[in-house]
């Protein structure tokens, strides 16, 4: 059964919270199932050692989970407009996935949330676009037959599903972004399908 890897980092929860509700779009598509992952934390100093294994949440992901995958969800918090330096560190590691080219022609999609609505987010979605083209991957967006792309007035973008989580992280998702990130994950979801 083709597995869609929702990869993500979050610091406070925000992204978190987007990531399940595309992995809830993924699991409502018969024949799909989801892979929740995430990376570690970039730690200040070069030398320390990271955890291996994560205290709560999803696991830490692994070149074999993207090699694995039929699709790939991507998020990030934005910072100053582009991704955080956790997942950007992870990516930066997936040189041999690219010589294999063991990504080309897998869908792809991406998300984010950020603390102000105008705190970057698109700037970020296309920032986590272009380490996927590079790796040949389709990148698949939300179209405007989602209606809540039109009236939302909280996150959510044609590049992908967005959250304005406030400046402490208090806002919870709104109905149109949780909408909007179960339709982008569905949709991922059913494009792998066609293309397995």
């Amino acid at each position: 059964m083709p597995e869609i890897l929702v990869l993500y980092y979050s610091r406070h929860g925000a992204v978190q919270q987007l990531a399940r509700q595309i992995a809830r779009g993924v699991e409502s598509v018969a024949g799909c199932r989801v892979r929740l992952r995430t990376v570690p934390r970039v730690a200040t100093e070069v030398d320390a050692p990271g955890k291996p294994v994560p205290d709560e949440g999803a696991p830490y992901a692994t070149l074999q989970d993207l090699e694995e995958c039929a699709g790939l969800a991507l998020g990030s918090p934005t910072h100053f407009g582009n991704m955080a330096a956790a997942l950007k560190h992870f990516l930066d590691g997936t040189s041999g996935l690219w010589m294999q080219g063991a990504l080309i022609g897998k869908p792809a999609a991406v998300f984010t949330a950020s603390a102000s609505l105008h705190g970057g987010q698109e700037t970020t979605l296309l920032s986590m676009m272009l380490p996927l083209l590079h790796h040949g991957m389709m990148i698949v967006g939300l179209p405007y037959s989602s209606p809540e792309l039109v009236s939302t007035r909280s996150g959510g973008t044609p590049y992908g599903a967005t959250h304005f989580s406030g400046a402490t992280g208090e806002e919870p998702l709104t109905e149109d972004e949780r909408k909007l990130a179960f339709a982008l994950g569905r949709r991922l979801a059913e494009t792998a399908l066609k293309l397995a």
